[in-house]
């Protein structure tokens, strides 16, 4: 993994950037083969909180998870905490449903950060596009998406169905369940 670490409102010092790529480095224990990802880790200090926000994206996968404290080291264990939380979710989730198919043992390799374009209103009525990603859509069956959706902490997925192979949305309903719309 390659580690790109920058801070705000905070000098990253040498002891601060060993401490964060030894804790996350702790990761690389759970995948079969070594990733080739970079690690997007943002460090903020604001009102006498820390704040470390960790984004990994991988082919199939995105770990995200972000955590403040008063202490900076102590936020670094509990983001770690929660990545290696996510990734034993979906790991024992999609391949067990992949070693039902015969698939590959292990499906840890990366999925790029999904996103749609974000629509906001301006002052005068008008709509505009402040935001425009583009991702490749992995085939995958409606679970899956919603785990990949949890993980990101989105509230809506695009994905391509790999039963119809047509383009889905999975979103969270307002009453916390899951919805998911297939065209005609």
């Amino acid at each position: 993994m390659k580690y790109n670490i920058r801070g705000e409102n905070i000098e990253v010092t040498p002891a601060i950037r060993d401490h964060v790529e030894r804790k996350l480095s702790k990761l690389e224990r759970y995948f079969d083969q070594e990733i080739d990802a970079d690690v997007h880790v943002n460090l903020k200090v604001y009102n006498n909180k820390q704040k470390i926000e960790v984004t990994i994206p991988m082919t199939h996968l995105v770990l995200r998870a972000e955590e403040a404290h008063e202490d900076l080291y102590a936020a670094t264990d509990l983001v770690v905490d929660k990545l290696e939380r996510q990734i034993r979710k979906h790991k024992t989730k999609v391949n067990r449903k992949l070693r039902e198919r015969d698939a590959v043992k292990y499906v840890f390799r990366g999925v790029e950060e999904e996103s749609a374009a974000t629509v906001v209103q301006d002052e005068e009525d008008e709509l505009e596009v402040v935001r425009n990603k583009r991702f490749d859509l992995k085939p995958m069956d409606s679970e899956e998406a919603i785990l990949q959706m949890n993980m990101l902490g989105h509230s809506f997925f695009v994905f391509t169905n790999a039963e119809t192979n047509a383009t889905n949305v999975v979103y969270r309903r307002k009453d916390g369940r899951y919805g998911l719309i297939e065209p005609n």
